[in-house]
Protein backbone atom coordinates (compact mmCIF):
# COMPACT_ATOMS: atom_id res chain seq x y z
CA UNK A 1 0.00 0.00 0.00
CA UNK A 2 2.37 2.61 0.94
CA UNK A 3 3.78 2.05 -2.62
CA UNK A 4 0.72 4.10 -4.05
CA UNK A 5 0.40 6.79 -1.39
CA UNK A 6 1.70 10.07 -2.20
CA UNK A 7 3.54 11.80 -0.02
CA UNK A 8 4.45 14.88 0.57
CA UNK A 9 8.76 14.40 0.44
CA UNK A 10 10.54 11.95 -0.92
CA UNK A 11 12.02 10.82 1.97
CA UNK A 12 8.56 10.08 3.44
CA UNK A 13 7.02 7.82 0.69
CA UNK A 14 10.41 5.21 1.48
CA UNK A 15 9.54 5.81 5.22
CA UNK A 16 8.06 3.23 7.90
CA UNK A 17 6.65 4.30 11.17
CA UNK A 18 8.70 3.03 14.22
CA UNK A 19 7.04 0.35 15.89
CA UNK A 20 8.53 2.24 19.36
CA UNK A 21 9.72 5.41 20.69
CA UNK A 22 13.02 5.64 18.64
CA UNK A 23 14.48 9.16 19.34
CA UNK A 24 17.89 8.86 18.17
CA UNK A 25 16.21 8.56 14.58
CA UNK A 26 14.14 11.66 15.54
CA UNK A 27 16.96 13.76 16.29
CA UNK A 28 18.93 12.51 13.41
CA UNK A 29 15.86 13.57 11.03
CA UNK A 30 15.56 17.09 13.10
CA UNK A 31 19.35 17.49 12.65
CA UNK A 32 19.09 16.44 8.48
CA UNK A 33 16.11 19.00 7.66
CA UNK A 34 17.73 22.29 10.22
CA UNK A 35 21.00 21.09 7.79
CA UNK A 36 19.56 21.33 5.02
CA UNK A 37 17.39 24.22 5.26
CA UNK A 38 20.72 26.43 6.32
CA UNK A 39 22.88 24.82 3.57
CA UNK A 40 19.96 25.32 0.39
CA UNK A 41 17.55 27.78 -1.19
CA UNK A 42 14.71 25.54 0.32
CA UNK A 43 11.76 27.88 0.48
CA UNK A 44 10.69 28.11 4.27
CA UNK A 45 6.82 26.66 4.06
CA UNK A 46 7.86 23.63 2.10
CA UNK A 47 6.55 20.92 4.38
CA UNK A 48 8.70 18.03 4.38
CA UNK A 49 7.32 14.90 6.86
CA UNK A 50 8.04 12.26 8.69
CA UNK A 51 6.17 8.98 10.47
CA UNK A 52 8.13 9.42 13.99
CA UNK A 53 7.82 7.97 17.18
CA UNK A 54 9.15 9.30 20.17
CA UNK A 55 9.61 10.02 23.92
CA UNK A 56 10.03 12.35 26.64
CA UNK A 57 8.67 14.67 29.02
CA UNK A 58 6.29 17.58 28.70
CA UNK A 59 7.96 20.75 30.20
CA UNK A 60 5.04 23.28 28.54
CA UNK A 61 1.52 23.17 27.83
CA UNK A 62 -0.88 25.65 25.86
CA UNK A 63 -4.49 26.49 25.32
CA UNK A 64 -6.06 25.00 22.96
CA UNK A 65 -6.79 26.87 20.06
CA UNK A 66 -9.35 26.37 16.78
CA UNK A 67 -8.11 26.56 13.46
CA UNK A 68 -9.25 25.51 9.84
CA UNK A 69 -9.39 21.58 11.27
CA UNK A 70 -10.93 22.02 14.36
CA UNK A 71 -9.84 22.41 17.96
CA UNK A 72 -5.89 21.80 18.46
CA UNK A 73 -4.51 21.32 21.91
CA UNK A 74 -0.40 22.38 21.97
CA UNK A 75 2.48 21.39 24.70
CA UNK A 76 6.40 20.94 24.46
CA UNK A 77 8.17 18.21 25.27
CA UNK A 78 11.94 17.29 25.48
CA UNK A 79 13.22 14.61 23.25
CA UNK A 80 16.97 13.20 24.22
CA UNK A 81 18.26 16.44 25.73
CA UNK A 82 17.54 18.42 22.67
CA UNK A 83 15.41 21.45 21.63
CA UNK A 84 11.94 21.08 23.07
CA UNK A 85 9.48 20.09 20.09
CA UNK A 86 6.07 20.83 19.59
CA UNK A 87 3.14 18.72 19.48
CA UNK A 88 0.16 19.24 18.24
CA UNK A 89 -3.41 17.07 18.68
CA UNK A 90 -6.59 17.46 16.97
CA UNK A 91 -9.30 17.66 20.51
CA UNK A 92 -11.88 17.03 18.01
CA UNK A 93 -10.76 13.57 16.14
CA UNK A 94 -9.05 12.39 19.64
CA UNK A 95 -11.28 10.57 22.31
CA UNK A 96 -9.90 12.31 24.92
CA UNK A 97 -11.34 14.44 28.05
CA UNK A 98 -10.87 17.97 27.56
CA UNK A 99 -7.86 19.98 27.28
CA UNK A 100 -5.33 19.94 29.14
CA UNK A 101 -5.03 16.17 29.85
CA UNK A 102 -1.18 17.05 29.75
CA UNK A 103 1.08 18.97 32.60
CA UNK A 104 4.50 19.76 32.59
CA UNK A 105 6.25 17.17 34.36
CA UNK A 106 4.61 14.26 32.33
CA UNK A 107 5.71 11.34 30.52
CA UNK A 108 4.81 11.15 27.39
CA UNK A 109 5.16 8.68 23.92
CA UNK A 110 3.67 10.19 20.66
CA UNK A 111 3.31 8.57 17.02
CA UNK A 112 2.68 11.04 14.58
CA UNK A 113 4.10 13.24 11.43
CA UNK A 114 7.13 15.32 11.89
CA UNK A 115 6.88 18.82 10.05
CA UNK A 116 9.76 21.17 9.75
CA UNK A 117 9.13 24.18 7.87
CA UNK A 118 11.87 26.25 9.43
CA UNK A 119 13.82 26.19 13.26
CA UNK A 120 10.96 27.72 14.74
CA UNK A 121 8.52 25.59 13.12
CA UNK A 122 8.27 22.03 13.18
CA UNK A 123 6.62 19.60 15.36
CA UNK A 124 4.87 16.62 15.40
CA UNK A 125 0.84 16.32 14.25
CA UNK A 126 -1.65 13.68 12.96
CA UNK A 127 -1.36 12.44 16.77
CA UNK A 128 -5.04 11.10 16.45
CA UNK A 129 -6.36 7.99 14.64
CA UNK A 130 -7.12 9.14 11.46
CA UNK A 131 -5.28 8.83 8.10
CA UNK A 132 -5.28 9.66 4.49
CA UNK A 133 -4.27 9.11 1.20
CA UNK A 134 -1.16 11.48 1.96
CA UNK A 135 -0.63 10.60 5.33
CA UNK A 136 -0.90 6.39 6.18
CA UNK A 137 -0.17 6.44 9.33
CA UNK A 138 -2.21 6.37 12.66
CA UNK A 139 -1.44 8.73 15.63
CA UNK A 140 -1.36 8.66 19.34
CA UNK A 141 -0.44 10.37 22.56
CA UNK A 142 0.12 8.51 25.53
CA UNK A 143 0.38 10.31 28.56
CA UNK A 144 1.83 8.36 31.55
CA UNK A 145 0.53 5.31 30.06
CA UNK A 146 -2.89 6.40 29.37
CA UNK A 147 -3.71 6.33 25.39
CA UNK A 148 -5.10 8.71 23.57
CA UNK A 149 -6.00 8.33 20.09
Amino acid sequence: MLGTVALSHPAAAEATMPAQCDNAQFVKDQTGYAQQFAHTQVPYGQHLDLPEHICGNVVKVYRARRSRSGMHGYFLMSVAGGQPIRVVSNLDEMKAPSWPWVKVGDQVEVQGRYYYDGPSRQGLDWTHHGTSRRWPWAGYVSVNGQRYE
